[in-house]
């Protein structure tokens, strides 16, 4: 047997020394990890707090001394509980050996992570990225109101179109106004009643082309205004200074570009010539017959007949073309909605991951030690095993057990002394 690796105790059992050796070097490292653990966990409770500081900054308006007391007394509290809460877990769940108490423990730990989450997380992350999440939401709202603004005006646009369809019926009708004063309709020369009424439709609808086609400068105007208004929003999102104040100024732009998208709604022709379609073909004065011959008049009652169809057909063409217009998806109703840091923070939570977890680290960090600890624990228990405490003694131990034993003045090998006999009386004789 090699020398120094195995001994006998005096009851039989033979200890592993390289087992006890490995367990006494781990509970030197861990005494000296032990002298600035309580610190280094102190600077991430303290550094939290600060965060947390400025996450609830963040969130109140006020900017009085009771509001800074407040702020400052919730990042305290915050950095106490943390401190606490790793502290017990760092002594404890590494200590226990059962599994029933490590599984109370761990969820302990699983519910005070939670706490620390709700409680500090979450500010931290605003703290460190409220800022460009407040910039993020700036710039998804320019997004949305550009969308808008685009569907609304391609909506005026294809509502213009329409001019051309109001232009191709009211030809319709000057060509034919035209026919009848030669006479090719009814056979009368001049301008009888037939001539007056396809000259009514004709006037009706050059009325109605004009009023198209005096609103394209407006619709040209809006867009150049909202285009105008959303270039000032954009550099806004991104331009250096405090968020709170750009977020004012970016309110009052939202408000006016509103105002423009309402007014290119308001400007879309689409239901215009709809009701003039309709107003085409029922909306009719009927001129009186002027012929001087039955046979005239009766002839103009016939062409009259057949122009009140063709007014339906017609009517019923810019019907059909105004709807597909109004059957273009609408945009969607923009309203900015000012956010604070916090909230910014949790809305647009996929675009700022590095920030979420450094938040979440800086808090919950002492878990990865905490469950060091219990590895090495563990180690330390297993190495000793089930050893009596003389068996895994070191030589500095012993020595320190022999000076305690000789300042307590108790001799190594006590000598047992007999009782002196008690004298007996003799009797008198």
């Amino acid at each position: 047997m090699p020398e120094g690796r195995l001994t006998h105790s005096p009851d039989g059992r033979t200890p592993d020394h390289e087992g006890a050796r490995y367990a006494r070097e781990l509970s030197r490292h861990l005494q000296w990890l032990d002298s600035f653990t309580g610190a280094a966990l102190g600077v991430l409770s303290a550094a939290s707090g600060i965060y947390t500081y400025l996450g609830v900054r963040s969130l109140l308006d006020d900017t009085g001394a009771w509001t800074t007391f407040a702020a400052l007394s919730y990042s305290i509290a915050v950095s106490v509980g943390i401190f606490v809460f790793w502290s017990y877990m760092l002594r404890l769940l590494p200590a226990v050996r059962s599994a029933a108490s490590k599984l109370g423990l761990f969820l302990s730990m699983g519910l005070g992570c939670v706490a620390i989450i709700a409680m500090s997380s979450w500010l931290n992350a605003a703290a460190l990225a409220g800022a460009a999440a407040v910039e993020q939401h700036l710039a998804h709202t320019v997004q949305n109101y550009q969308s808008a603004l685009e569907r609304t005006h391609a909506n005026a646009i294809a509502g213009q179109s329409l001019a051309r369809d109001v232009a191709r019926v009211r030809e319709t009708f000057d060509g034919l106004s035209q026919q009848e004063a030669g006479g090719d309709l009814s056979g009368i020369a001049g301008r009888g009643a037939v001539f007056r009424l396809l000259t009514q439709k004709s006037d009706e609808l050059q009325g109605l082309e004009e009023q198209i086609a005096a609103q394209d400068r407006a619709v040209s105007q809006a867009f150049d205004q909202g285009n105008a208004i959303l270039s000032r929003m954009r550099a806004l999102s991104v331009e250096p200074g405090a968020i709170e104040g750009r977020s004012v100024r970016f309110a009052e732009e939202a408000v006016r570009l509103s105002g423009i998208i309402a007014e290119l709604r308001q400007l879309n022709v689409a239901p215009l010539v709809n009701r003039a379609a309709v107003d085409l073909r029922d909306s009719v004065v009927l001129p009186d017959l002027d012929a001087t011959s039955a046979e005239g008049r009766t002839a103009q009652q016939a062409t009259i007949a057949s122009v009140m169809g063709l007014l339906a057909d017609r009517a019923e063409t810019l019907t059909l073309a105004s709807n597909e217009v109004l059957a273009l998806p609408e945009a969607e109703e923009i309203e900015y909605t000012p956010l604070s840091a916090a909230d910014a923070v949790i809305r647009y939570a996929g675009n700022f991951v590095p920030s979420w977890a450094g938040a979440i680290a800086i808090d919950l960090l002492p878990a990865v030690l905490v469950f060091i600890l219990m590895v090495t624990q563990s180690a330390i228990r297993g190495g000793l095993g089930a050893h009596s405490v003389e068996e895994t003694m070191t030589v500095s131990e012993l020595r320190a057990a022999l000076a305690a034993a000789r300042a307590l003045d108790i001799p190594a090998d006590p000598t047992p002394v007999e009782p002196e006999p008690k004298p007996t009386l003799r009797a008198a004789e």
